[in-house]
């Protein structure tokens, strides 16, 4: 037979006391890594910075307009600044991309790609595919236009998980021309690739067309209210232009949209109003806001109607924050007013039922 003093039992508790907040601290720390294997949080090292990355390019826009398509590149070199202010250089090749701004621009955006060899070690290790956003025109308020596309990509940060990440760039770009070449300072816009979108939320990228009334009913209003914010019509998530969609591993479809030039949040000079599959809106001006979403429950805008309300403080901090960066003043407070415009109609019981829920398509 065994006898348990009471001296015994004191220390037995004594030493529960005190192991029980440790365990507790234990398996908390436990569920955290459980829940970040979980969540799959992979962003690359050159997405983890907020802060502007210098580089420099080298080529002719007559032949990266005129001799590259989806499988014909040019061989380049992308030099970039390290942070101890040293210079390094990455064999690239290049292609131009987008269809209207191809054709339109004088710079055509880009589209980059990185062999495995070339990255590895370096800070583009883990991007094999980048886009590389470029103003559009030689004009005063191109490099603020762009400025204002990577506005609304940190704006969508805020309301979906299901996001692009990307990162400014100043570019010191060397025109290469028959005669002679021509120098070109310019902002830009790295952008990841939807492969690696995917693969933080343990999905894949869907190819095939989908409704949008079957995809997920949150983040397909998400993407429809934020879309109405920026003013933008130039998108279909059906068709997936500008838009592209990641299956997840509990078998949902969420877009992700990208492309932001045409919107009246930047309202360049060469934008229009979108006609996607050639349907002709009602609107004349991208500074004309109409809703293209589809109708669900109204308890489901509701929902994301507070979640845009709410944020609207962080939504302005980006906002805010990137006032400095602007060459012209005004450009700035055109788009700080606009985004102010769209949370005057959310705020507004009548204006949010007459120009959003009213206005959701059936077709």
């Amino acid at each position: 037979m065994v006898v348990k003093s009471k001296h015994n039992i004191v220390i037995k508790q004594v030493i529960i006391v005190f192991l029980a907040p440790l365990l507790l601290l234990a398996t908390t720390i436990y569920g955290q890594q459980t829940d970040e294997v979980a969540t799959n949080n992979v962003v690359t090292r050159l997405f983890s910075s907020e802060e502007v990355l210098p580089i420099k390019l080298v080529y002719s826009n007559k032949e990266m307009r005129n001799e590259t398509n989806d499988s014909t590149y040019l061989k380049s070199e992308l030099v970039y600044q390290m942070t101890d202010g040293s210079w390094d250089t990455l064999a690239v090749k290049l292609r131009a991309r987008g269809n209207n701004r191809r054709e339109n621009c004088y710079f055509p955006p880009v589209k980059i790609r990185i062999k495995k060899s070339a990255r590895a070690g370096t800070l583009f290790e883990g991007n094999k595919k980048l886009k590389l956003v470029l103003p559009c025109l030689i004009q005063s308020d191109n490099n603020d236009n762009v400025l204002k596309e990577f506005m609304a990509y940190k704006l969508y940060e805020i309301i979906s998980p299901y996001h692009y990440k990307t990162r400014r760039v100043a570019i010191d770009f060397t025109e290469l021309r028959r005669n002679k070449s021509k120098n070109h300072k310019l902002k830009g816009i790295l952008i990841e690739d939807i492969d690696l979108v995917a693969e933080r939320h343990n999905g894949k990228e869907l190819k095939r067309a989908v409704h949008p009334l079957e995809q997920d009913n949150i983040c397909s209003l998400q993407n429809d209210f934020f879309q109405y914010m920026i003013g933008n019509t130039d998108f279909s998530v059906a068709y997936q232009h500008n838009e592209k969609l990641i299956f997840t591993e509990d078998k949902k479809t969420m877009p992700v949209p990208y492309d932001f030039d045409m919107s009246g949040l930047v309202n360049a000079s060469y934008s229009v109003v979108s006609q996607v599959q050639n349907e002709t809106l009602s609107i004349t001006s991208v500074t004309q806001r109409l809703y293209r979403g589809f109708r669900r429950n109204p308890s489901l805008y509701q929902e994301v109607r507070k979640q845009f309300l709410s944020k609207k403080p962080q939504f302005f901090e980006i906002i805010d924050g990137l006032e400095t960066s602007f060459d012209n003043p005004k450009e700035f407070k055109a788009a700080r007013d606009f985004i102010e415009e769209f949370f005057a109609v959310l705020a507004d019981d009548s204006k949010y039922k007459a120009r959003i829920l009213n206005k959701a398509r059936t077709k």
